[in-house]
């Protein structure tokens, strides 16, 4: 059973909801803290106001093996985002607002979203880039629950996360997916325009595990139903610092925390563009090497750390491309699960 339906019942859910949104009235969602009132729809730094911004909702196989099981995770992407990372891979709805703005939707229409991904036989309601939304997406939770949702909640995030908005989250998110992007700040700064990423990241990721801890809880198929899987995307150059990450989950949360090791980086957004100009991000304009892939993994097996995936890096970076222009069918690999 879902976390959130024990909240539904006792009607803490609806009080959180409205916690939630009495947020938005001086917005201080993220660690941006941009403070003006989005209930009366004032644009945030993330180019966001008051309704939610859904660029697709679709069901999704490009998650771990846990998440999509035979019929998808339930993905809802969330338009704009919290950083500005110059290598987004999903740029074209994380980073442009103008087109973005027309993809508003009502906590209504939201909630139908989830309904009928949960209609159509996910497992999971996936909210990927969910952080800037979290209100509008508890709110629609609320209606969407009246209505029959029983899916448990993956919260998908960057990790740029409030601590406040995580607590009362608590109970609600069955499953957390952060990204530890960065182990030093500057890098934060450089690539994704945030700062103390690091900080604020780090802190986010101890309440995610004082919610839900090391342990994993799958059904009776293998799916999960609630945990906590931290992702760490390595970059070329050491850029990130995945190594350290690594040092830090092992000392401050746990070494039996799940981890999933991405290989998937392409040079993408600003750092493929021969207009853009920066030093710093040419470290970034190739794949990441087998030998900065392979120190990544013996790291993890020096500390102990066996919980979790590694992505083949021979495939990762061309079968996880997404292409948002046509969103119906952002992911081709869909079609390997037909």
């Amino acid at each position: 059973m879902a976390s959130y339906l024990k909240l539904f019942e006792s009607g803490e859910l609806y009080r959180r909801a409205d916690a939630l949104e009495a947020m938005l009235a001086s917005c201080n969602i993220c660690p941006r803290d941009c403070f003006i009132n989005r209930l009366e729809d004032e644009i945030a730094k993330c180019f966001s106001g008051r309704l939610p911004v859904v660029s697709t909702y679709t069901p999704h196989f490009g998650e771990e093996p846990v998440l999509i099981g035979t019929r998808g995770a339930g993905n809802i992407f969330l338009g704009n985002c919290n950083l500005r990372c110059v290598y987004c891979q999903n740029f074209q709805i994380s980073q442009n607002p103008k087109v973005e703005r027309k993809n508003e939707v009502t906590h209504e229409r939201l909630a139908e979203m989830m309904l009928h991904l949960q209609r159509h036989g996910c497992h999971n309601i996936n909210w990927v880039s969910p952080t800037h939304f979290v209100p509008q997406l508890v709110r629609a939770l609320v209606l969407a629950v009246e209505q029959g949702l029983r899916l448990p909640v993956v919260y998908n995030t960057n990790a740029y996360d409030s601590v406040e908005v995580l607590r009362l989250l608590d109970g609600i998110v069955d499953v957390y997916l952060p990204d530890l992007k960065y182990s030093e700040n500057d890098m934060g700064e450089e690539f994704s325009k945030v700062e103390n990423y690091v900080g604020h990241a780090r802190a986010a990721l101890v309440e995610m595990f004082r919610q839900v801890g090391d342990e994993m809880v799958f059904d009776e198929t293998g799916l999960l139903q609630r945990g906590l899987i931290i992702r760490l995307l390595v970059l070329p150059n050491n850029v990130g610092g995945v190594c350290d990450s690594l040092r830090w989950i092992h000392d401050t949360l746990s070494p039996n925390v799940a981890l999933s090791v991405m290989a998937q980086f392409f040079p993408t957004n600003k750092v493929n563009r021969d207009d853009v100009i920066g030093a710093r991000y040419n470290l970034l304009n190739r794949r990441v090497g087998y030998g900065e892939y392979a120190r990544v993994l013996e790291t993890m097996e020096i500390l102990g750390m066996r919980e979790g995936w590694q992505q083949e890096i021979e495939s990762a970076s061309n079968y996880y491309r997404p292409d948002f222009s046509n969103p119906e069918l952002p992911f081709e690999d869909i079609k390997d699960f037909q």
